[in-house]
């Protein structure tokens, strides 16, 4: 993803119609695994995402590209909206694992291959809750929404090697977690 060309197009999208479409193709699936990773129901996906686009409208005008990227200000709004939303005692995070799928997958697998397919993701799914939130948070970004680790530490006010050391760690606890329940 070429950051100054994401930039320039969130600029235009300002007046620009057409620009503002493009934003939505390139980042849309990204926003939308982001926040499903931590979710886990589309219904509640849905919502989010609607409403961090919303924002993210209202508020295009006032993007500035020398303070920050385009995706880590638009990730840094959806992380907000997620987190507003789970305040309001109306909603309170459910798991829904037999609800999991991947919306950007075109192809539909055997019955018998979609049972182990959602077998597979309920236990990455469930794995991951097993690491702390950072370390969550870290992997959710870098393979539900296709960032980078600049794009990650600006995102998150860190270093990009700590995020490199934090994913690296993340992933090693998640295999080991896999082993242990694999063995079980």
């Amino acid at each position: 993803m070429d950051t100054e060309y994401c930039n320039k197009l969130a600029v235009q999208a300002v007046n620009d119609e057409q620009a503002f479409s493009e934003l939505y193709t390139i980042f849309f699936p990204r926003v939308y695994n982001f926040i499903f990773g931590r979710v886990k129901d589309p219904t509640v996906t849905d919502d989010i995402v609607s409403l961090a686009w919303e924002k993210m409208f209202r508020n295009l005008a006032d993007y500035d590209p020398s303070r920050a990227a385009f995706s880590t200000w638009f990730m840094r709004i959806a992380l907000n909206v997620m987190t507003d939303y789970y305040r309001r005692p109306q909603h309170k995070q459910e798991t829904r694992w037999e609800d999991f799928f991947d919306p950007a997958d075109e192809h539909e697998p055997t019955p018998e291959g979609r049972v182990l397919e959602e077998e597979g993701k309920a236990d990455i799914l469930r794995a991951l809750d097993d690491l702390p939130e950072r370390e969550r948070r870290v992997v959710a970004l870098k393979y539900w929404s296709d960032m980078g680790n600049q794009e990650i530490a600006d995102l998150l006010d860190l270093k990009p090697n700590h995020v490199g050391v934090i994913l690296h760690r993340a992933l090693g606890k998640l295999k080991q977690i896999m082993e242990e329940k694999e063995n079980n």
